[in-house]
């Protein structure tokens, strides 16, 4: 299959462009589904040692992939300790 890909790359090389922005499309996003998984509060891998991970946050920690206008490290905390 990667022969027959050559070969047409080969032939057309106006398809180079296009194989690099799909490759680095999937890329990117399979690299912003990982960096959900992880880094997410609200997934939860372990529920025994962790069961609650969104409780362990303090108001400085920043979760969000992009914050426009908002300095985290000047929050903060609202509300009571439980």
């Amino acid at each position: 299959m990667l022969s027959t890909v050559g070969k047409q790359l080969r032939n057309h090389p106006a398809l180079i462009p296009l194989f690099i922005f799909i490759g680095g499309g999937a890329t990117m996003s399979m690299m912003y589904l990982a960096r959900l998984g992880i880094r997410n509060p609200d997934v939860c891998w372990d529920r025994k040692n962790n069961p609650e991970p969104w409780n362990k946050l303090g108001p400085t920690d920043q979760y969000k992939f992009y914050a426009v206008n908002l300095d985290y490290s000047k929050l903060k905390k609202n509300g009571p300790d439980f």
